[in-house]
């Protein structure tokens, strides 16, 4: 009996020693740190855990007896508190961090996922592919068909390409506009106008910008527009009756704001050189003006040119157009237009650069605020409400353009 009394006094002693664990003592500031941890109501519950373990060992609290509050492994009690005190040289936010894994080695190959990405980067023309563009689950497919790999998820592809920042299934629209060699005069000769036109708007000189927005069609919606509900948006019908098309010829007062207006069916060089004519006719004889538009053909036309050349009182020969003199081709009758010795001075933006037109600003406006989600019954009613937009801007919203682009090139 008392030898058996003996052994069991042995072995709980033996159970208690394991039992029992190396104290741990914190300093304030790492204290401070775990308690933070334990008050952040988003922190994850693993990394609470593990600081409560800590903050009760540094409060004396046992292994039993931690793992009875938390509702944890002794086992878990016992790994965290050894690797905190093992870990008393590395930063705080890495001591309860898990240890590193090995893992299960990769399925591909290094030389494998370059050959998917290059693949991806050819056009799948190229590959013999009757398709415009890559998809994940295509580029899955031809990788096995050209022996890259024995298979491969479309999901592996993705995640393959969203690390080198590769999207084969979108596309952007540009332009591959030929370098203008005068791109840059041209350029900053528009800006200057632009930033001078306050000056000169004082001293008596307008400054207008002029172009067309042709082909506008009066759309009537073949059911009511909905109007929108708590939760839900306007809804437009979405089938149409066409009613015809308006062209609007319009310029922009650089240093107003305001804006003048033409509506009618076509956009001929007549058309413009009308427009023209009765925009100069609304001031004095002697004003001078400066007008700045695109390098579409009617802006450099005949009947642009004689009437400039009549409306400034131009006594020499105009020449032929085709053959000679200043008509003899757009080039020697923009030339004539731009000179800058003239009462009424040209500005033509570069070729693809209607942007440094500011009426194109304009238009915006105007399709935002009436066409894009008007509704008309006819050409007549397009006009109308155009016209009663107009004259609403006119009067209270008609504002300068705050211009800022200098006239530097874009980045590439």
């Amino acid at each position: 009996m008392m030898l058996n009394r003996l052994i069991f006094v042995c072995l709980h002693l033996f159970a208690m020693a394991r039992c029992a664990a190396t104290p741990i003592s914190l300093s304030t500031k790492d204290r401070h740190r775990l308690e933070a941890i334990v008050r952040q109501h988003h922190a994850p519950q693993s990394l609470v855990l593990r600081a409560r373990v800590i903050l009760l060992a540094a409060a004396g609290v046992g292994v039993r007896e931690t793992a009875r509050e938390l509702g944890i492994g002794r086992k878990t009690v016992q790994r965290w508190r050894k690797r905190w005190l093992a870990s008393a040289e590395q930063p705080f936010a890495k001591r309860l961090c898990d240890a590193p894994r090995p893992g299960t080695p990769p399925t591909f190959m290094p030389e494998q996922i370059c050959q998917i990405i290059a693949l991806a980067c050819e056009p799948p023309s190229e590959s013999g592919r009757p398709f415009t563009h890559w998809t994940h689950a295509t580029l899955a497919m031809a990788a096995s068909e050209e022996g890259i790999v024995e298979s491969i998820s479309g999901h592996s592809v993705g995640r393959f390409l969203r690390e080198v920042r590769l999207k084969p299934h979108r596309t952007r629209g540009w332009i591959n506009t030929p370098r203008d060699t005068d791109f840059a005069a041209k350029c900053g000769d528009i800006c200057q106008t632009y930033r001078l036109a306050p000056e000169r708007a004082a001293a008596g000189i307008a400054t207008r910008s002029i172009d067309e927005m042709t082909g506008v069609q009066a759309l009537e919606r073949a059911a009511p527009t909905q109007p929108m509900r708590p939760g839900r948006p306007e809804r437009t019908e979405f089938e149409y009756v066409r009613h015809g098309t308006t062209t609007l010829i319009a310029d922009f007062d650089v240093a107003t704001g305001t804006v003048g207006y033409r509506l009618g069916q076509t956009r001929t060089e007549a058309d413009f050189a009308h427009y023209l004519a009765t925009l100069l006719a609304t001031r004095s004889p002697e004003t001078h003006w400066h007008l700045v538009m695109d390098n579409l053909n009617i802006h450099c036309s005949e009947a642009v040119v004689r009437l400039i050349a009549e409306t400034i009182g131009f006594d020499g020969d105009l020449g032929v157009k085709g053959q000679c003199g200043i008509l003899e081709s757009m080039a020697t009758r923009e030339k004539f237009l731009r000179d800058p010795s003239h009462r009424i001075v040209f500005h033509f933006t570069p070729k693809h650069a209607s942007w440094l037109n500011q009426i194109e600003m304009w238009f915006s406006i105007l399709a935002r605020k009436v066409i894009r989600r008007g509704n008309f019954t006819s050409v007549q009613d397009l006009n109308a409400k155009i016209v009663r937009f107009i004259d609403f801007f006119n009067k209270t919203m008609a504002t300068p353009f705050r211009w800022t682009y200098e006239g530097k090139p874009l980045a590439a």
